[in-house]
């Protein structure tokens, strides 16, 4: 090497490679480019000595300093064309991506190339392992929901039922996106108190384990060699597989006695209609028979009495607010 070639490697300020994972992907499962930054780096540097991915690192036979140093260093180290890999603690080491950004900014010293290198990437619906990891927590630390049971929460579920559906019909893309995370926190905080349950516990895999198995011996249309072509395929293909699996001797079997009564009239009136029966409508003075001969027939004629009833409701708050202003 000539002195023009030695002065130039020795100007080379290098390369920085922050190398982030997912703590949601199994440790030692990264992408290729990651194995070859890794194989090819000059010195691999992790502050935190129990990263998850460090066992993995060191039996493909890297050595990892288990160092955190400071913006300055890191330049130091990548001086003379040197690459070093970061591999990036759980929090993302602000305060060296904060270091390398005044370094950066100052105009004082020649920068190394700096490249953010994904090593692996979430699935689509990996933040529910996030939700998981969270709520066990918060019931094991936290002295309200550690005391908390599927009775006592049962409330919760049917309020944020109905805040979900005002959302829905609000049209409020925010409050929707909000309720439903809501509604998903019923599910696992039930799920993580049916884990303690001494006799007969389950967990949320089994929660979601249970659903998957149901959707796909429901829908053998998409999962198997049934045709379904219009959406009254589907509906059929679905009621006689529910039918099956659920053995009930009546078609009111399954039909829940606490929901709201305009619903509860017309899921009646919707199971009667489907199978078929002959049954009037029973007669009587009052205007619980005047209501439910309203709701059977918004069922027939494809409305949903509630979600009728709850607009004309909201017609009369906006004349009500009208007035008052």
């Amino acid at each position: 090497m000539n002195a023009t070639t030695a002065d130039a490697a020795a100007a080379d300020p290098g390369r920085i490679v922050l190398l982030t994972t997912s703590h949601r992907v199994a440790p030692g499962l990264l992408s290729w480019p990651a194995w070859q930054a890794l194989r090819t780096a000059d010195r691999v540097l992790c502050a935190d000595g129990t990263h998850p991915q460090l066992p993995y690192l060191r039996e493909a036979g890297i050595p990892v300093d288990e160092a955190a140093p400071t913006a300055e260093e890191l330049v130091a180290v990548c001086a003379g064309g040197h690459t070093a890999v970061v591999v990036a603690t759980g929090e993302g080491d602000p305060a060296l991506t904060d270091g390398l950004a005044r370094l950066a900014g100052s105009g004082r010293v020649r920068m190394p190339e700096l490249e953010l290198l994904p090593a692996s990437y979430d699935l689509p619906g990996a933040r529910l392992l996030d939700l998981v990891q969270v709520m066990d927590r918060i019931r094991l630390e936290c002295p309200w929901s550690s005391r908390r049971t599927h009775e006592s929460l049962a409330k919760y579920a049917i309020e944020e039922a109905y805040e979900l559906v005002e959302a829905i019909e609000d049209g409020d893309r925010d409050e929707l996106r909000e309720e439903l995370g809501d509604v998903l926190l019923q599910v696992v905080f039930h799920a993580r108190i049916a884990e303690e349950d001494p006799d007969a516990p389950f967990s949320v895999d089994d929660v979601a384990g249970t659903i998957v198995d149901k959707l796909i011996h429901r829908h053998p249309h998409v999962f198997g060699d049934e045709t379904a072509a219009t959406p009254e395929d589907v509906r059929e293909h679905w009621l006689r597989t529910k039918a099956a699996e659920k053995q009930r001797t009546s078609v009111t079997d399954g039909v829940p006695l606490g929901q709201p009564g305009l619903a509860l009239a017309a899921k009646l009136a919707s199971r009667v209609r489907q199978a078929g029966l002959d049954v009037p409508l029973p007669t009587g003075e009052g205007i619980g028979y005047d209501l439910l001969t309203l709701a059977a027939r918004a069922e027939s004629e494809g409305t949903d009495p509630e979600a009728a009833l709850r607009a004309a409701a909201r017609a009369y708050r906006d004349a009500i607010r009208g007035v008052e202003g």
